[in-house]
């Protein structure tokens, strides 16, 4: 069992995330939970791990990562029914479906992760501002694919990559008011490939 303010770390660890696309330090944890000693901090961090929660790599200034194989396994699986189709143009009969979708399967497998979208860069292809998105952990992306770009090292951002012949990479916005930006290859390192969409309506 977590203590309440375990809990809040792995939430705010959690929340950090998938807001920023990397895991936050010490300092920032210990600020975002309201607290100052960095070695509270780091007893709360060492109980996560222990839990299998999180993992740690001491070397790495941002060296936290979260275990999704951990929430997998948990003995609970988030499964709601389907209970049919519904057309988005023209009419269909309604027929109501017995079937259910297991969203384990969806969004909890291991290479799997959650970002939340801030701006208007994908409005084009449904992506809004507040959506949060489900990535597929990978370094690898096919032309095309609507990705997570590490720019530097140190900027991350959504957007359909086009690799170009002379070695560029494009980084493309689905928002005919933005433009494309180039990059040198080296420049971009690849973190995931969009697979999912969640949006809530309350």
């Amino acid at each position: 069992m977590l203590t309440p303010s375990e809990r809040k770390t792995l939430k705010f660890i959690q929340k950090y995330c998938m807001g920023k696309g990397y895991s936050p330090t010490l300092t920032e944890i210990a600020e975002g939970i309201g607290i100052k000693s960095k070695g509270v901090v780091h007893r709360y961090l060492k109980t996560l791990e222990s839990l299998n929660m999180v993992s740690i790599a001491s070397h790495r200034k941002r060296g936290i990562c979260l275990n999704l194989e951990a929430y997998e396994n948990q003995s609970v699986a988030p499964i709601i029914p389907l209970l049919g189709r519904i057309a988005a143009g023209q009419p269909i009969e309604a027929i109501e479906g017995r079937e259910e979708i297991n969203l384990a399967d969806f969004i909890m497998n291991p290479d799997r992760y959650a970002l939340q979208v801030t701006g208007d860069s994908m409005i084009e292809v449904g992506i809004l501002d507040g959506d949060t998105v489900i990535i597929k952990h990978q370094n690898i992306a096919d032309n095309g694919d609507i990705i997570v770009a590490l720019i530097d090292g140190i900027e991350a951002t959504l957007k359909r990559l086009k690799k170009l012949p002379n070695g560029m990479v494009l980084l493309v916005p689905e928002n005919k008011l933005m433009e494309a930006i180039s990059y040198e290859a080296e420049r971009i390192q690849i973190q995931g490939v969009v697979v999912g969409q969640l949006r809530s309506y309350q």
